[in-house]
């Protein structure tokens, strides 16, 4: 197939007839918002230029690690240096180590750290170690939590799941579901009871600190903290999957924000710069379990693949850097601040939530904090907000149950754009509530 097609229209038909659904990933699909799906060649920035040479102020960033924009300068220029000396080895390479103490450094409860290449692998592998290390079969999610699609977690998972009104997917044997108890987030009473009854057989609790794929909604205060203890005192593993948070506050994760320690840290996205990556790691008792040290068995061969490091590499450097986070902290408050304003100027219902550079949207009077509250919100009005923002030149995700994000390169020009834009579709949208 030739790199460019006439329109976006052809490229889908065309991907249909080679791809399932057209697509490699099934929100990119669009089906919960209607129309085509943009297919794209080339971003900069904030950027993204389609097949038609239509131009759009990104806020997906790739679903969160372009946390630097589009082909930042440092990140390019790091991935062409490791591509000239391999793009893989398959083997051991120093960039591993200078990566993994970057992270460490960030995340200093993660003392011994596995790199993936997914962060579905990240979750996956975690539970593993976890049942390993305890002996014990049960693992606790909470609803709208998405932890990637393994068997274990597509149980009321979020995100495309969810989009899709399928949150229980086929090819999931009753046996393995049956492993996995789901409870309402934020419900700390729901844990508790859940622990009386099966405390000796729970191996771990995997949580999204803030769950960043049902809108971002945030911990109850305490929520948390509870558990925490509540993990701790039966000998179950607290897992704490920061794939989206990690690195979208200046802290690192919402564990150092909290003064929260985890048995268990996960991580994807921005430590690959953009690349595929994915990592776990804890306590070194714990992760000793993992092999070539112990008996748990997880491999890779591309696991810590030059290329990604060496992206993760720059982009965690740039973000050393005192400034970056002082700008994107700004930026980042400044578009969430003119959301609202841009709502409550229409007369529209809207809250906005925030962490660091992550941003959810919630049409309703309050923010939700479980995923029956989130489903309770207008979520009807999303797909005429997100087409009128298409057309208008800005590119939010394409389900109303994604999180947004800000990088570097949305300047406060890009920003007044967007706002201005929003308000005007908020205006029209009010006019037929």
């Amino acid at each position: 197939m030739e790199r460019k097609r006439k329109t976006n229209a052809e490229c889908f038909a065309a991907a249909r007839e080679v791809l399932v659904g057209g697509v490699n990933s099934p929100v990119r699909a669009w089906k919960s918002v209607g129309g085509t799906p943009r297919f794209f060649l080339r971003g900069a920035g904030a950027m993204l230029e389609d097949v038609e040479g239509n131009v759009y102020t990104d806020y997906v960033c790739s679903w969160g690690p372009l946390i630097l924009g589009h082909a930042h300068p440092e990140v390019v220029a790091a991935v062409v240096r490791a591509a000239a000396d391999s793009p893989s080895f398959g083997a051991p390479s120093p960039l591993e180590i200078e990566l993994a103490l970057k992270v460490r450094a960030r995340f200093p409860s993660m003392e011994l750290i596995r790199f993936v290449n997914s962060g579905t692998e990240a979750t996956m592998t975690a539970l593993r170690v976890a049942r390993g290390f305890t002996g014990r079969k049960l693992a606790v999610k909470f609803s709208g939590c998405y932890h990637g699609h393994a068997d274990a977690f597509l149980v009321a998972a979020g995100s495309g799941a969810l989009t899709l009104g399928c949150p229980d997917s086929p090819g999931i044997p009753e046996d393995v579901a049956s492993c996995t108890i789901v409870l309402p987030y934020n419900d700390i009473d729901a844990v508790k009871r859940c622990f009386v009854e099966h405390a000796k057989d729970i191996a771990a609790v995997i949580v999204e600190p803030w769950a960043g794929n049902m809108g971002l909604v945030p911990p109850r205060e305490g929520f948390l903290e509870s558990l925490r203890e509540i993990t701790a005192t039966s000998g179950s593993l607290l897992v704490f999957d920061e794939v989206i948070t990690g690195f979208r506050v200046p802290e690192g994760g919402v564990q150092q924000r909290l003064s929260l320690v985890p048995d268990l840290t996960c991580l994807g996205k921005i430590i690959g710069g953009g690349l595929p990556v994915g990592a776990f790691g804890g306590r070194r008792e714990i992760m000793e379990k993992l092999a070539p040290v112990g008996p748990v068995y997880q491999a890779g061969t591309l696991a810590g693949n030059p290329l990604a490091m060496a992206a993760g590499i720059a982009t965690l450097s740039v973000l050393e850097r005192p400034e970056t986070y002082r700008v994107l902290e700004a930026r980042a408050s400044r578009f969430a601040a003119g959301l609202a304003d841009a709502a409550k100027a229409a007369h529209f219902p809207l809250v906005v939530t925030r962490l660091g550079s992550v941003l959810g949207m919630f049409f309703a009077s309050a923010v939700p904090a479980t995923l029956d509250e989130v489903k309770r919100t207008r979520g009807d009005l999303y797909p005429a907000f997100f087409a009128a923002m298409v057309e208008a030149g800005h590119l939010f995700a394409p389900s109303a149950f994604e999180a947004l994000f800000v990088s570097t390169a949305h300047d406060e020009a890009i920003l007044d754009e967007t706002l201005a834009a929003a308000e005007r579709i908020f205006r029209e949208l009010a006019k037929k509530m």
